[in-house]
């Protein structure tokens, strides 16, 4: 397979698996309590007892990190999740039917577009209410979009084309044909844009805990935590330092996946 010999997909690969090797050993284990104050170590650089030092209340920043970074790859997941089940069947259906549907659910995808993601989603929010779920659910919808649109394109190139027609000659029912045969035909255009759909996310729910209405204290979250740090970036830098390498990891790790993907899939 020539990915193996991509080089952005080889690194963007390897950067990911790392990071998820981490979240999952997070999962079950953390050097202390992510959520443990101590107020004797408060602020402590760089040791053996604390990798990446203490932050402001004497907690383990490593411990925070992993546990940050599973809060936002959890949120970042279930954001594209729900943004490609809905894009899916959105975009499917429009670019196989076209005709009044399509016209109708593309002006529907042109509202929310024209909007901001980041402001649209604090609107949503403010509306709503804060919290893990609340934002899952909000940055998912702005998500749909992007998928419908892509999906639609795909969709509608490839029902001209020879496979398509001997399935309706077999007797395939329309559902049948865009769910079971050209649906799993347009999953490598896909798997790029699924990439580049969980860097946005994973920016977009840093944003979002940034500006305080993410995840909730004292649960963990990158985009707080670099937040808080931004306090102490002279007396103690790696509490930045820390928290923005791991975001910066995230999205660097699927971004190389996406460019590698891209790359080898516009040249086949």
């Amino acid at each position: 397979m020539r990915l193996r010999h991509n080089k952005n997909f080889t690194w963007g690969a390897a950067i990911t698996a790392v990071m998820l090797l981490v979240i999952l050993v997070g999962m079950v284990w953390t050097p202390y309590d992510p959520n443990a104050m101590d107020g004797k170590a408060k602020m402590l650089a760089p040791c053996l007892a604390h990798p990446l030092g203490t932050d402001n209340f004497g907690r383990d920043i490593l411990s925070r990190i992993v546990e940050g970074a599973g809060a936002t790859f959890v949120i970042a997941a279930a954001t594209v999740a729900i943004g490609l089940a809905a894009g899916l069947v959105i975009g499917g259906l429009t670019g196989y039917y076209g005709g009044w549907l399509d016209e109708v659910m593309m002006r529907l995808n042109d509202a929310v577009t024209a909007f901001p993601s980041i402001l649209l989603a604090l609107v949503l929010i403010a509306l709503f209410g804060g919290g893990k779920y609340k934002i899952i659910v909000a940055l998912g919808v702005l998500f749909i979009p992007s998928f419908a649109r892509i999906v639609r394109a795909e969709v509608a190139r490839q029902k001209s084309l020879d496979y398509v027609a001997s399935a309706r000659l077999m007797g395939a029912g329309d559902m049948r044909i865009l769910f079971w045969h050209i649906l799993p035909n347009i999953v490598p255009v896909l798997l790029p844009s699924v990439a580049i759909g969980f860097n946005n996310a994973v920016l977009a729910e840093a944003s979002m805990s940034y500006l305080g209405v993410g995840v909730k204290p004292p649960d963990a979250s990158l985009g707080r935590m670099l937040n808080e740090a931004q306090g102490y970036l002279m007396s103690a830098p790696w509490y930045a330092i820390s928290a923005g390498t791991a975001i910066i990891l995230l999205v660097l790790g699927f971004g190389l996946l996406s460019e590698g993907m891209g790359g080898e899939y516009g040249a086949a």
